[in-house]
């Protein structure tokens, strides 16, 4: 018998199936279609990896099997080449990643087609070509169009190693995703996506989904809907008044002290000339913490008194302003009112400051004491020590207070998510650039003559001075409005790597049409 040659035989049937294109996506009309997707894989290293294959393998197996069965099957393969995978790694090498990129995409092909998965490659896409990164810049425009794409000042994650502003998914431990640099907080002007704007679609369509349970739980969770009541607090000494919001204002009478964000704009009114040098100090060790850090449960909250007093404003009491570092100024207000009776980072932070307790709602089964409380009761119960709303159920309470707070013109039923919009700004030199031009007369201008091309330039390397490289070019940057003429300058961010891959598998479809991302038919 004849010795089994892997190679040979694998070799010579692989230029059968590449020849005849055996896995060429067919569109027979009679057959049932079956879109097999795969994650395109940065081309920023020298080869794929055993856990590319972990990925790639059984969805090949998969699509083989769909096409047995007489499927018309779509398995495409293609690259997510922009961003700072593949800039940072040609840093690392010493090269332009247009050097890079189109090298690793070779050998990653290569490797694909040795394994024999069944690809149809005449629908391969590089993120990094114009005739794919124009329709990005399409989608960003249709998103401007409709208020959804804007830009604004904001505390955002900065990594000085690479150079650039981060994303909150992309800081992991307080330390850049990619470098593991320690990221510090900045204030930047930066572009968003109003992903916010689809919170409450995103959460109810998550019925809609063949999801394992724990996937749809993770997704809530992020999404973090919460619905309560945003009111405001007079500032003893100041002429202003601070915003709060709370998901128990049943609890309203409880609270003994107003927790406010680090970050927040008001920070610098409330610290008084004698608490100065202590909140400085607590800010710069606030700065190396995570939100994560900051949230987890299992840490134990952190603050500093800032020398100021609010007011209750249904009792009158006069309570202390803390800043503390649980409360984050990216969720609701950045201000809470803090019940330390009946929440737990409240109960723990108060234990720490030596800050009243205050039993407002009453365990029906197991009756509360404020000096003996060893932890908060956070459940429902009976309103107590709440003037003309005791004796009331909690959730009566709670709509019996809102109603008030709404009746005095201080406050109103609000919903909040936990969810941000969408930080897509990068100052670095790989990623598409962003279509927006400024001009003295008309202001900030769309870009329409897409694609709006990225320069080729031989120094493409992070400035060190917060802003693009791209801001260094002179012939990319001085252009002339669209509108009206005269001269104007170019946005110099790019946008992030994911904003390409936010919609690769829409192109799969039709990656040759050239009048839309893709062919609606």
């Amino acid at each position: 018998m004849r010795e089994y040659n892997q190679k040979e035989i694998d070799k010579k049937w692989q230029e059968v199936w590449q020849e005849t294109k055996l896995y060429k996506t067919p569109t027979i009309k009679d057959k049932p279609k079956f879109y097999c997707l795969d994650f395109f894989p940065y081309p920023s290293g020298d080869g794929l990896s055993v856990g590319h294959l972990r990925n790639y393998i059984p969805t090949d197996v998969i699509s083989r099997y769909k096409r047995m069965r007489g499927y018309n099957v779509l398995h495409p393969m293609g690259w997510d080449a922009f961003g700072l995978p593949a800039e940072n790694e040609a840093i690392n090498k010493g090269l332009h990643p247009k050097i890079t990129v189109p090298k690793y995409i070779t050998n990653y092909k290569r490797q694909l087609s040795i394994i024999g998965l069944s690809y149809d490659w005449e629908r391969e896409i590089n993120s990094s070509t114009p005739d794919y990164y124009k329709w990005t810049q399409w989608f960003f425009l249709l998103l401007y169009d409709k208020g959804l794409a804007y830009k604004a000042i904001s505390f955002v994650n900065y990594c000085p190693k690479c150079g650039t502003v981060l994303a909150r998914e992309e800081v992991e431990g307080n330390t850049c995703w990619r470098c593991h640099t320690e990221v510090k907080k900045i204030e930047k002007e930066q572009w968003f996506f109003k992903i916010t704007a689809y919170a409450d679609r995103l959460l109810k369509d998550l019925k809609l989904v063949d999801w394992p349970e724990n996937i749809v739980e993770m997704q809530k969770n992020w999404i973090g809907y919460s619905e309560g009541v945003e009111f405001e607090i007079p500032v003893t000494k100041l002429k202003t008044k601070l915003g709060v919001f709370t998901t128990r204002p049943d609890t309203i009478y409880g609270m003994t002290y107003v927790a406010v964000s680090p970050e927040h704009p008001i920070v610098r009114q409330l610290v008084s000339p004698n608490r100065r040098d202590e909140v400085d100090k607590f800010m710069r060790m606030v700065e190396k913490e995570s939100e994560i850090e900051r949230l987890s449960k299992e840490k134990e909250p952190l603050g500093v008194f800032t020398g100021s007093y609010a007011i209750n404003p249904l009792d009158n009491e006069t309570i202390p302003i803390y800043l503390a570092d649980y409360v984050l100024s990216t969720y609701a207000t950045g201000a809470i009112m803090a019940v330390p009776a009946h929440d737990e980072r409240d109960f723990i932070f108060a234990k720490k400051y030596k800050l009243p307790i205050k039993v407002v709602i009453q365990n029906t089964e197991h009756g509360l004491q404020n000096e003996n409380m060893e932890c908060a009761y956070t459940g429902e119960g009976i309103m107590v020590d709440s003037a003309d709303f005791s004796n009331l159920s909690s959730d009566e309470g709670r709509q019996k207070i809102i109603e008030y707070i709404e009746g005095l013109g201080i406050g109103e039923r609000v919903t909040y998510y936990r969810l941000r919009d969408w930080l897509i700004s990068r100052q670095r030199y790989w990623g598409a650039p962003i279509p927006i031009v400024y001009c003295e007369k008309c202001g900030e201008v769309a870009v329409r003559d897409l694609p709006v091309l990225l320069p080729d330039v031989d120094d493409y390397k992070p400035s060190g001075t917060g802003e693009s490289p791209l801001a260094g070019i002179s012939e990319f940057i001085h252009t002339t409005c669209p509108v009206c003429g005269r001269d104007a300058k170019r946005e110099t961010d790019t946008m992030s790597g994911f904003a390409c891959s936010s919609w690769y598998f829409l192109r799969f479809a039709s990656p040759k049409y050239d009048k839309a991302p893709f062919d609606k038919k």
